[in-house]
């Protein structure tokens, strides 16, 4: 029986504090400007992905959530053309090595969180498939050398390949060789940063990333502003906030930040709405928090799709987590926490009901730490996927 090499990864997912939407090339995803992310942990939104190579099997696979998927298409198929070609030069230089880069890959892939639901599913998905076919191929390419071939299957992909807080710098070149994502800080650096996602709905959204960032890109004024002034200033003040661990400046940026990105989808011709009546209620609710707070302690962003991330400090969970708990304690995602419910006194009432309403689900979650190497494998010893 003709060998099985395989080799398994998880990644994680990133939310994006300064946006990134435009691309100055659609084909080698190069964005019109650079963008800062979290890294949120994989212990609640992960991508576990195995890759394997055998002269056994007939051609390149991918299965995600146990549903074959289309690898035909440029993005995957630039993904796979860059990493053979790193594998081959390594062949190459060393004749002894087996000759992995000729032969079929089959990737299997599995989220722990709604696919296509506006949670970055595309960006830990590339990631881990970057990173465990860089793995499978004993490659010895830095996260910063990964992203650049990651970002050509998915823009955000790039970021998801560090822990912490990061940022994709968009560069200049038309190759896009120094268009990369380089780490910020560690999660280690603020460890105490944590995220609560409100699920609005895990249906499909109506304007894919990818359509509607080109359509902005072709008719919004206020577009060319956001990526010529607005975002070079909120990249600069959102860098200097990390590093000094300032969560007010943070939160402020976070929110101006989500605010000009969906003013600029609503620049659109026609509009892009991603944002509904329940978004709208989490913004109003996150302000009145802040205000009863008298600063900023929570920070909602948006990215293209109607679910709400709230930033915030551990040491203010009471007062973000425990309000929204005490509105949206019967929802699934609370179990096992340890939250002090808080009454929403001097919260907008309606906006209230229009959460209770609208959320079907909440995640809490942390900063977290990027992929991680597995021996735990999606794939059996004779190259057959494992049923589930």
């Amino acid at each position: 029986m003709a060998e099985v090499y395989q080799a398994s990864t998880t990644a994680p997912v990133n939310i994006a504090v300064v946006k990134y939407w435009g691309k100055r090339d659609p084909k080698l995803n190069l964005p019109t400007n650079s963008s800062v992310s979290v890294t949120l942990s994989q212990a609640d939104l992960r991508t576990h992905t195995t890759a394997a190579c055998s002269s056994s099997f007939t051609e390149d696979t991918l299965l995600l959530n146990s549903s074959p998927q289309d690898v035909s298409g440029a993005r995957t198929q630039a993904c796979f053309r860059e990493l053979r070609s790193l594998r081959a030069a390594l062949e190459s230089a060393d004749p002894s090595l087996p000759k992995l880069s000729p032969l079929p890959l089959r990737i299997v892939s599995e989220n722990n969180f709604p696919t296509a639901a506006g949670l970055a599913s595309s960006a830990a998905g590339f990631a881990a498939l970057v990173r465990a076919i860089a793995n499978l191929y004993e490659l010895p390419s830095s996260p910063t050398d990964l992203s650049r071939i990651a970002r050509q299957g998915s823009g955000s992909a790039c970021r998801s390949l560090f822990g912490g807080y990061v940022a994709w710098q968009m560069g200049s070149k038309a190759d896009g060789s120094d268009s990369v994502a380089v780490e910020v800080a560690p999660a280690s650096h603020w460890p105490t940063m944590r995220a609560l996602i409100l699920v609005v709905s895990a249906e499909k959204k109506g304007v894919s990333s990818t359509s509607g960032m080109q359509i902005t890109v072709g008719t919004s004024e206020l577009f060319q502003r956001r990526a010529e002034v607005v975002v070079p200033k909120h990249m600069e003040l959102m860098t200097k906030a990390i590093q000094e661990k300032d969560f007010e400046t943070f939160g402020k940026v976070t929110m101006m930040e989500s605010n000009s990105f969906h003013a600029t989808c609503l620049d659109t011709f026609p509009p892009i709405f991603y944002l509904n009546d329940v978004s709208r209620a989490a913004i109003r609710v996150v302000e009145d928090i802040n205000r009863k707070a008298g600063k900023i302690v929570a920070a909602y962003t948006f990215d293209a799709g109607p679910n709400a991330v709230i930033y915030f400090e551990e040491q203010n969970l009471a007062l973000v987590a425990g309000l929204l708990k005490g509105v949206l304690g019967n929802l699934d995602g609370w179990q096992g926490r340890d939250i002090e419910v808080q009454e929403a006194t001097d919260v907008d009432a309606r906006a209230v009901e229009v959460l209770k309403g609208g959320v079907s689900r909440v995640i809490l979650t942390s900063v977290g730490e990027g992929p991680i190497r597995t021996e735990e494998s999606l794939i059996a010893a004779n190259g057959e996927p494992l049923q589930k």
